[in-house]
């Protein structure tokens, strides 16, 4: 997502220590005199958005607009959503990584409906956050405080969250692998899955073969090569191109075709 009239934004890595919890921040701000739309790609993070300035706006697929005042939280977002940052806006994003958000919270989101984090503890710890956030004006300090705060309430990981969160082998189903593996029933190991990442095991598939489509897509302009849908299909486990067409419009409701002309547009929230 690089756009010099932006004139900033990067990600920021997050010390080893968070590395289970953040993937990254995120950070950007329009210093033009127009407002800067793009589409942010489905992840299935959760992410923490403040916002510094002027406000910002987010926009649904369903054309739902919503002001980002001054934090919001999202997720986990599974279909693409534009978002514009009008003159003078600052924001800064923390993406929850798998459970953390869990872990953090005591329960996950089930959809992308945008809640002010307050609403979920029945105080108002993170509007008093944003009011010392608000205090630093360095960026690299704003995640040092967040980073701080945050550590006295991260729960640790359940055993079965370890298990789903380790488990990498492709070819076998894991919720009947962990099922077998401490003696649980497979229907609780799903249940745990869902409450726990906000999402099912066959949710997420079906996006990460369609995140492959994307990479490949992105690999092929990189390269300057013509891409062959074909062989993208094949490559990422398609039926057939149909399919591939039928997940790229649920998941940012345009069709693949139209995605390698929009490109540049759309930025993903997942670390490069």
């Amino acid at each position: 997502m690089k756009n010099a009239e932006e004139n900033n934004n990067y990600r920021i890595a997050v010390p080893s220590a968070f590395e289970t919890v953040f993937s990254h921040f995120y950070f950007a701000e329009n210093k033009t005199t127009f407002p800067i739309t793009k589409t942010l790609l489905p992840s299935f993070q959760t992410i923490l958005v403040f916002n510094f300035g002027t406000k910002s706006y987010l926009k649904s697929q369903q054309n739902h607009f919503l002001e980002v005042e001054k934090c919001v939280l999202l997720g986990p977002i599974k279909q693409a959503f534009d978002y514009t940052l009008e003159p003078n806006s600052e924001i800064l994003v923390a993406n929850f990584k798998e459970d953390a958000f869990y872990r953090f919270f005591g329960n996950a989101l089930f959809d992308s409906l945008p809640i002010h984090p307050d609403d979920l503890i029945n105080e108002n710890c993170f509007t008093l956050l944003w009011d010392e956030l608000i205090k630093l004006p360095d960026t690299k300090d704003r995640v040092d405080y967040i980073l701080d705060f945050c550590k006295p309430y991260l729960r640790e990981q359940t055993a079965i969250t370890t298990l789903l969160n380790d488990f990498q082998n492709e070819n076998i189903n894991p919720i009947k692998a962990i099922a077998s593996q401490i003696n649980q029933t497979e229907r609780n190991i799903q249940l745990n899955q869902k409450k726990i990442f906000g999402y099912t095991i066959k949710e997420a598939n079906r996006y990460e073969r369609f995140l492959k489509a994307v990479n490949q897509i992105e690999k092929d302009i990189l390269e300057e090569c013509k891409t062959d849908w074909l062989t993208i299909v094949d490559k990422c486990g398609y039926y057939d191109q149909s399919q591939l067409i039928h997940d790229f419009k649920y998941y940012m409701n345009i069709s693949p075709t139209k995605y390698l002309k929009f490109q540049s547009d759309i930025c993903s929230s997942k670390m490069d």
